[in-house]
């Protein structure tokens, strides 16, 4: 028997209206089956889609989006709204190679109007397209899913305050369900729960029933605006804070309920003023163990389930993630100043040991970037030292503050970039490309990055050694086997010498290292050919007395999994021009000009000519064009 008989049936958000309200509930069940059956398999975000599977089946039964405007916030939300909107049956290909992407991707469907992969962006974007639309005449409605995580980010009260002079139909739906990707912190979220705790659902269900129900239309409905709010208000004194910002606040209300959410939408889209509809939403619901630990099942790599539990494969090494969370906890046992800081992520960062070993050294401020960077300024400065542990990907969401709070100031704070480089299926969303660039033009900044695992620690123990703001970046990978020799401590600009060799070199920044001395095993065992790996350390300063010796030596290639524009190699090729030295025999290989698409890591390294077959190639290449006398003479026998 077919499990999934109304599922197959949807090709289109149009065919939900024909269905009664008892399929639409068991439409909902099957898509949670297939979302788990998929993410069980692929991996992705597990958690936040099963929570919202009848919000979106309400939304796409209510509006019509091929003309009305959808934005998610953020959009790791968007399974559901990929499944009834015509990918169904591509869906098993989620996050592989040539799949289709976990985030809203406007190449993929009209349905899907940005690629959204950061939060706070969704209500800023949906207010610009509601004056477009406004300045066109045009009568298409705007729809912005905001998570109760996402909703204190700068960007998202920015956008609040703006979208409060639209003079049109324009609503946010705030989906509280507690959590960010960990449970969601400060004084948006205590609000959020005393409003869900001042009414129960009968009390929802009765205000909204009565009510809407009696909801005049066209002119009438301004008269009776106030009546609606008082018997859907909450019961908290003073004023709202989303009334205060201009908007027609409503709810809360079950998020779970699809006829309840039809008939509130219904009359919601009828509004000609900015609204925002509060639904309490439980993260993985319809599956046990994802709403037991949300946490674990934001984001979960593939797994099986067995018993009703889900068995994850142990890794054959530690990741980078893990060895930092060992880092930092050392680091804090032996240095009682040192406070750990996170924007919402303490899994994914490797903090949760740190938060259990050192709560009260331990911040997290939620999915507020800026403010995390700007605090922790104010850390360093009262004598603190300050460990940001963040993505890299969106450490750029906060390069103001790194500019004008630490660096200007000249403040010795650090940031632990984990999901350096390519970062696999999460796409280039989540790509940590242009973090090299954007720090090492700001004066003082100390750029790092290790290669093996004792490297890591050896960096954050220099980091926390000096007077200096200081960057460490690292991907979201397995570490590779350690290096030959004992791992040196970094010294300040100094790089690591790691296989000596005469023919050419291959000047290399943090991970590398890995795929280079693979290639020059290679190369030394099938042509004969002596390469020599550097392992830089550091982008900034660089150790110019190394790395001039070596290009001036033969042929170089310089290896990192960052942008050519703007990276190591740049800073490299910068340091030869102010030196006069000719550079003609460098070559640069990072990640191009373009956005890379969602695939594995190891993949990607492929795809970009990071991988161990793909230097020796280039290498063997410019070794050969140097000296073309070789090419004739071949190895020996």
């Amino acid at each position: 028997m077919d499990k999934y008989t109304l599922l197959n049936r949807i090709t289109t958000p149009h065919q939900l209206r024909r269905m009664r309200t008892t399929e639409l509930k068991q439409l909902a069940h099957e898509l949670r089956a297939k979302i788990v059956e998929v993410v069980s398999c692929n991996g992705g975000h597990l958690a936040s889609n099963l929570g919202v599977a009848e919000l979106t089946i309400a939304l796409h039964y209510v509006f019509d989006f091929s003309h009305d405007r959808l934005l998610w916030d953020v959009g790791h939300q968007c399974y559901t709204h990929k499944i009834l909107t015509g990918r169904g049956r591509q869906f098993d290909s989620l996050r592989q190679t040539g799949g289709i992407s976990g985030f809203p991707d406007p190449s993929e469907s009209d349905y899907d109007l940005f690629c959204t992969g950061h939060a706070g962006t969704a209500i800023s974007t949906a207010t610009g397209l509601a004056w477009g639309d406004q300045q066109a005449n045009s009568d298409a409605k705007t729809v912005a899913v905001v998570g109760d995580g996402s909703i204190v980010n700068g960007s998202a009260l920015e956008g609040l305050n703006n979208a409060s002079m639209l003079k049109r139909q324009f609503l946010v739906i705030l989906n509280d369900n507690s959590m960010a990707i960990d449970r969601t912190q400060g004084a948006m979220a205590h609000l959020l729960d005393r409003i869900r705790l001042t009414h129960t659902y009968t009390d929802i269900k009765q205000s909204t029933e009565s009510l809407l129900h009696h909801l005049p239309l066209g002119d009438e409905i301004s008269e009776v605006i106030h009546n609606i709010k008082a018997g859907l208000k909450t019961t908290i004194h003073g004023e709202q804070i989303f009334e205060s910002f201009g908007f027609e606040y409503f709810g809360p209300m079950d998020g779970h309920n699809i006829h309840e959410l039809i008939r509130v939408l219904r009359q919601l889209a009828k509004l000609n003023c900015p609204a925002l509809l509060h639904v309490h939403t439980v993260k993985g619901a319809g599956c046990e163990y994802a709403v037991e630990d949300p946490c674990r099942f934001h984001s979960p790599s593939a797994y099986r389930i067995h018993a009703g539990q889900a068995i994850f494969e142990e890794k054959a090494r530690p990741t980078w993630t893990e060895t930092f969370s060992d880092a930092i906890v050392a680091a804090a046992a032996e240095d009682q100043h040192v406070v750990a800081i996170t924007a919402a992520m303490p899994d994914g960062t490797g903090l949760v040991k740190f938060r259990e070993t050192f709560p009260s050294r331990y911040i997290d401020v939620g999915i507020s970037e800026s403010h995390a960077v700007a605090m922790a300024a104010g850390l360093a400065k009262a004598g603190i030292r300050p460990i940001f542990a963040i993505y890299t990907t969106f450490l750029q969401r906060a390069v103001d503050q790194i500019f004008q709070e630490v660096t200007l100031q000249h403040l010795p704070v650090i940031f632990c970039m984990d999901r350096a480089g390519l970062v696999g299926s999460d796409g280039p969303t989540h790509h940590g490309f242009q973090d090299i660039a954007q720090l090492r033009t700001l004066p003082g900044m100390i750029l790092m990055a290790p290669a093996e695992a004792a490297e890591l620690p050896a960096a954050l123990q220099l980091a926390l050694s000096i007077d200096k703001p200081c960057a460490i970046r690292y991907p979201r990978d397995e570490i590779p086997p350690d290096l030959p020799g004992t791992c040196p401590p970094f010294e300040l600009g100094k790089a690591r010498i790691v296989r000596e060799g005469r023919d050419a070199t291959l000047l290399c920044y943090g991970v590398m290292v890995e795929p280079a001395m693979a290639a020059a095993e290679v190369m030394h065992r099938e042509d004969e050919m002596d390469v020599a790996v550097i392992n830089a350390r550091f982008a900034k300063p660089l150790d110019a007395a190394v790395i001039l010796d070596r290009l001036s030596g033969g042929p170089t290639l310089i290896v990192e999994d960052h942008a050519i524009s703007g990276g190591f190699g740049s800073a490299v090729l910068e340091l030869a021009a102010a030196s006069g030295l000719d550079a003609s025999n460098v070559r640069l290989v990072g990640i191009p000009d373009r956005y890379i698409s969602h695939a594995s890591r190891l993949e990607q390294l492929v795809e970009t000519g990071l991988d161990a077959a793909h230097l020796a190639t280039m290498l063997k290449d410019m070794i050969l064009q140097s000296s073309p006398g070789r090419a004739k003479q071949g190895p020996s026998p």
